[in-house]
């Protein structure tokens, strides 16, 4: 029986949404994948720490409240709460862990993508297991050609990320070109790329394949 648990154990990851949402609109987006993904997953969504600011791109869509992750200027130069943000989700970890990866949208990725290196660099996430993988979706660098660098994350990418990753890449996103940049930072990303925009797409059947495949590998990682 113990063996039997051991096997059916499935991959905890947290997921962070996207700016100005919430953990419940990310769980109707994600609800699009099909049902063997999202069974073979045990997803745990949490609400960023502040309420939104301003206005919501989703308002009319779905349904307040709003959270963001932390506040920048306009040009992304200059950054407000980013370390609070990242003890906040250490604290979530550690009270309602383990996790084993990071699944982030939009925002949400910004920093999934980013915490594996600050993490290996001690300066976050220094009381929880190591992050195993992370999926990015329509996600960026900090101190890539779009978004500045918090003072928090200046090593997060000073060395290649080696964690296994799987990125969504979407044709029309906005974020396009700095996602492509972001698979530079790891090592042997997997990439699913989509037809749609800044958006949580559906899987066509290769998509599925490579979702599925990725998901057997990160098996392998969170039993071991």
């Amino acid at each position: 029986m113990e063996n039997e648990n051991h096997v059916t154990r499935k991959p905890r990851i947290l997921c962070l949404h996207g700016f100005r949402t919430s953990a419940e609109i990310l769980r109707k987006q994600v609800s699009v994948w099909p049902e063997p993904v999202l069974e073979s997953l045990d997803l745990v969504f949490l609400d960023a720490p502040f309420a939104a600011e301003g206005k919501s791109n989703v308002e009319g869509i779905f349904d307040p409240p709003y959270f963001e992750w932390f506040q920048s200027n306009e040009d992304y130069t200059e950054f407000r709460n980013f370390e609070g943000c990242v003890a906040y989700i250490e604290d979530y970890m550690m009270n309602h862990g383990p996790f084993d990866g990071l699944l982030g949208f939009s925002r949400g990725a910004h920093i999934s993508a980013a915490l594996p290196g600050m993490q290996l660099n001690g300066v976050a996430l220094t009381k929880v297991a190591k992050i195993k993988f992370v999926i990015i979706i329509s996600g960026a660098q900090f101190g890539g050609s779009k978004f500045g660098l918090p003072d928090m994350a200046a090593t997060a990418f000073s060395s290649p990320i080696e964690c296994p990753s799987l990125h969504f890449i979407g044709e029309h996103d906005f974020l396009k070109s700095e996602g492509i940049a972001l698979l530079e930072s790891f090592v042997n990303p997997v990439v699913i790329y989509h037809s749609k925009g800044h958006r949580i797409p559906r899987l066509d059947d290769k998509g599925v394949e490579l979702m599925l495949g990725f998901i057997e590998r990160i098996e392998n990682i969170s039993l071991a």
